[in-house]
């Protein structure tokens, strides 16, 4: 309510007691105006009644909620389930316009205030992640693998001669399928071994590029969160490469925001090379449903550039679930999260090299992988190559999730047979 219908309101209940549900008001009111006004992410976070106080304040900003509203276009924010309005705090719009995702919409300045103030928090959560020196980045409505295509399409309009994507090695799906869907050819340099750890290549990329030609590569696209015993690309030296051979580099750092080491990476990178953009994924990074990502860089022009590729208006819920979470957890809560991760992946790997030892099997060494750990299973059953598999739907129907059971494809290097990743 605002001042005129508080005064009203002393007619009928004491003023002493309307003005301390003034005051109460006002308290969340500091809150609201605190992030409008600086953007980024509140350092305590909000208990539910703010954040839902907010959100149907956005709303009723939307044409869509307007009383008395007639709307006769194809795009009127009509929704047929009133259950399906409150899942979306009746924000209905989405984001964004035909001509790009980050643009304001005319009948929806509540959803394109969420628009704004999520990429903007989410900007403030990346630099506070270790990547000081980011410019811009925006939330898109697709996966990590789906986002990459994007960028990939957008350095299409820069580089038309281009037809090659430099890829050191990672054995994912995604990766492989953003490449073939934007219509290039990915040139797959392999792994090197280095100890327990398969690292980047950077001679083998240096001679591709010699050979293929530096105009007709679209960019190298790296990686820095991955199953070890693969760890982080070599960013830095990658960098320099893109720089000195005036090519793109992108960068799939899918569940890196959550790694100070992955960050870290990216930001030596962009200091003494060339990063045009990088792509971590929300769910991994922010605990929310799957099927948002953020693309982030340093050229605001160039992050502008993706943002205008994406056609159409967009869903908000990745936007709104994120904003949703990083006001609830605030800044204090997302370092105290990204804390804890750090301290049980160095408790799973203290706990793995005992259960190693128990076995006669062993931890591989990889220090530069802060996320994955890997340990062997060579004694587990060398002549029966379904006890590798049995094990695996052991662990799956007692509900450990995540863990990965594998043959040795990967590692004919070692004489482990096999390896069980974590």
């Amino acid at each position: 309510m605002n001042a005129e219908n508080f005064s009203c309101s002393e007619r009928l209940v004491t003023a002493a007691y309307v003005r301390q549900g003034v005051q109460g008001r006002r308290a969340h009111e500091l809150r609201l105006r605190a992030l409008l006004e600086q953007g980024k992410c509140p350092e305590d976070g909000w208990d539910e009644s703010t954040i839902e106080l907010f959100l149907h304040e956005l709303a009723v900003m939307d044409s869509n909620n307007f009383l008395g509203n007639c709307g006769v276009g194809e795009r009127e924010g009509r929704v047929a389930s009133g259950l399906v309005a409150r899942r979306h705090y009746r924000l209905i719009h989405g984001i964004g316009r035909s001509g790009d995702i980050s643009a304001v919409q005319p009948k929806a300045a509540g959803s394109s205030l969420l628009n704004k103030l999520t990429n903007s928090v989410v900007l403030d959560i990346i630099k506070l992640a270790g990547v000081q020196t980011v410019t811009n980045c925006f939330v898109v409505p697709m996966a990590t693998g789906m986002s990459l295509t994007l960028c990939f399409l957008t350095l299409r309009h820069k580089r038309p001669k281009a037809k090659y994507i430099i890829w050191p090695r990672i054995d994912q799906k995604s990766c492989f399928k953003s490449m073939i869907t934007a219509g290039f050819e990915p040139v797959v340099i392999e792994n090197v071994l280095e100890g327990d750890e398969l690292r980047t290549d950077i001679k083998a990329v240096e001679a591709k590029i010699k050979v293929l030609g530096a105009e007709n590569i679209l960019c190298v696209h790296s990686t820095t969160s991955c199953f070890a015993p693969r760890v982080p690309d070599r960013l830095e030296e990658l960098a320099v490469i893109c720089a000195n051979y005036d090519i793109p580099h992108i960068v799939n750092n899918a569940y890196g925001v959550q790694s100070s080491k992955c960050m870290h990476l990216i930001q030596q990178g962009t200091r003494v090379g060339r990063i045009d953009a990088f792509v971590q994924s929300l769910d991994k990074n922010f605990m929310v449903p799957v099927g948002g990502a953020i693309i982030a860089g340093f050229s605001e022009s160039f992050i502008q550039e993706i943002s205008k590729m994406y056609p159409g208006r967009a869903s908000a819920s990745p936007s709104l679930d994120v904003l949703i979470t990083l006001l609830s957890l605030g800044t204090s809560g997302y370092k105290q999260l990204l804390k804890e991760r750090k301290e049980m992946f160095s408790y799973l790997s203290s706990e793995l090299k005992k259960l190693a030892d128990i076995h006669n099997e062993r931890l591989l060494d990889t220090p530069h992988n802060p996320i994955s750990l890997a340990m062997s299973l060579k004694n587990l059953d060398e002549n029966n190559d379904a006890a590798v598999t049995q094990l695996g739907s052991m662990l799956f129907t007692r509900q450990v999730s995540g863990a990965r059971l594998l043959h040795n494809l990967w590692f004919e290097h070692f004489h482990t047979g096999k390896i069980c990743q974590s």
